[in-house]
């Protein structure tokens, strides 16, 4: 089906995909001008894993001459992607195509079963389309890769493009997301993820040319919050920031069906299984926004009976995975679950923590930040953050390892400028300084900043020196109004 100049493929989602095995359709078509198998058609033949790609040549009086067929290859130490049979003519064609394609898919998949041997969930390639300086995309992919561990994908490749301009319909250009998609393939992907938030029609066209899951940065983070969420509280803030996510990228997909939309009740005969979703999640919506609301007012009326009884509280923030639940952990003796990966804990922890000459603390540890935290999370976990307004003292955790360290705790003052919590009093510390080499460590120490380790309490009575000095300070008890002694 198709012109003098190209063929036209219709839609194959309705037909099979799983990673290591071929689609089950194979494509024969024409070629008039008498030329082989054309860069397009391997193109094809490699974004829709067909079982094969059969070009035939036709002479002048349009009788049927050379035969091509081109077909995939599995994982080879040469890296060749495929191969190329010829026949002089079709009747020459001596090969149990049934047979050869069961063969072929056996290899293909048993190649791939050796790959995937692993408790991984997904396999994905990571893309970052970026008009940053060379450093700060680095710096970016290197978190996305963390983010990526820490939902538990492997990941197979990444790659970084620098354009002058991004493509409002693909966010890149249509023949490098091409290359992309065929890499991920002949890879095992079963996912590419991408850097940047993608607009509902970026995900909409690049669903289109491939069957592999696509989503962006936003909504990794967003499944990485799904996965971690304990508390009631937690998991209503996660789902409502997932589908506050996803309602303009449905509606972005279902938008003209809503046209046919009608008749009489208003439920014309166009009404679809995305409209009704539509109608779903935005009831969905306003439930958990009057159930949040309630658990704020429960928290705001636990607020104020603190704020009575005038204990200090001290809130513990900073970048995600900078040993703020370790922290938790070893000041108040508490077993706050902790693992080394981003958003390893989610829920607000409060454990009570007792000073020599201030006595009895609130030590609490918050959600970790990052950098570019999608705006959903932002809205759904602000009830949670606005703990941090009643806090005496906040204590900055720096990673004092990260390689990227700058960069975090200029995440970190902006997340909490936006939040007006910029003019509270802050200690920063530098934690992990175990895993600091002596001279780095002897560098930091002589420039004046506080190191410690959570993890094997080393310099946490100098920490507990410096929290008590900063509360008894005159400044902070004027504001606050607490007793010096309990």
């Amino acid at each position: 089906m198709g012109s003098y100049h190209q063929i036209e493929i219709p839609d194959l989602s309705r037909f099979r995909y799983s990673p290591g095995r071929l689609k089950g359709l194979r494509c024969i078509h024409t070629h008039l001008k008498r030329e082989g198998i054309s860069e397009e058609d391997l193109t094809d033949l490699s974004m829709l894993r067909l079982d094969a790609m059969v070009a035939i040549q036709v002479s002048e009086k349009g009788l049927p001459q050379q035969v091509e067929m081109a077909y995939l290859l599995p994982p080879n130490p040469k890296n060749k992607r495929y191969e190329i049979a010829k026949w002089p003519h079709p009747a020459e064609i001596n090969m149990d195509f049934q047979e050869f394609i069961i063969d072929l898919e056996n290899q293909m998949e048993k190649a791939f079963s050796a790959k995937v041997a692993s408790n991984y969930e997904e396999r994905a390639i990571l893309i970052s389309v970026t008009r940053e300086r060379k450093s700060e995309a680095e710096y970016s992919m290197a978190e996305l890769v963390r983010l990526a561990e820490s939902a538990n994908i492997k990941v197979l490749d990444t790659i970084i493009q620098r354009v002058k301009s991004y493509n409002p319909e693909l966010l890149m250009g249509k023949g490098k997301l091409q290359e992309v998609i065929i890499k991920a393939l002949s890879l095992g992907a079963t996912m590419i993820i991408f850097d940047q938030e993608l607009s509902p029609k970026q995900i909409n066209n690049i669903a289109k040319l491939t069957d592999l899951k696509v989503i962006d940065r936003n909504q990794l983070i967003l499944d990485i919050f799904a996965k971690r969420a304990q508390s009631r509280e937690g998991k209503i803030q996660v789902e409502l920031a997932q589908l506050k996510y996803m309602y303009p990228r449905i509606i972005g997909k279902g938008e003209a069906m809503s046209r046919l939309t009608g008749g009489i009740g208003g439920r014309g005969p166009g009404e679809t299984k995305l409209e009704v979703d539509r109608r779903r999640i935005k009831k969905r919506i306003a439930t958990l926004e009057k159930q949040l609301e309630q658990l704020k007012k429960q928290r705001r009326e636990r607020r104020k009976t603190r704020k009575k009884s005038q204990i200090p509280v001290i809130s513990l923030v900073g970048y995600t995975n900078a040993g703020k639940s370790t922290l938790l952990n070893a000041l108040c003796s508490a077993d706050v679950y902790t693992e080394d990966r981003l958003f390893a804990t989610l829920d607000p922890t409060n454990r009570t923590l007792y000073l020599p000459e201030v006595g009895k603390c609130i030590l609490t540890d918050t959600v970790g930040f990052i950098k570019r935290m999608p705006h959903e999370l932002k809205v759904a976990f602000r009830a949670t953050l606005e703990e941090l307004e009643d806090a005496s003292l906040l204590i900055h955790v720096v990673d004092a390892t990260s390689p990227y360290m700058e960069e975090e705790i200029e995440a970190v003052n902006e997340i909490l400028e936006e939040l007006e919590l910029d003019r509270k009093e802050r200690l920063i510390i530098y934690n992990k300084c175990d895993l600091l080499e002596p001279w780095e460590a002897k560098l930091m120490s002589s420039s004046g900043k506080l190191l410690i380790s959570a993890k094997e309490k080393l310099n946490l009575d100098r920490l507990k020196d410096a929290i008590k000095e900063a509360l008894l300070s005159p400044a902070l008890q004027e504001r606050d109004r607490f007793p010096q002694t309990f």
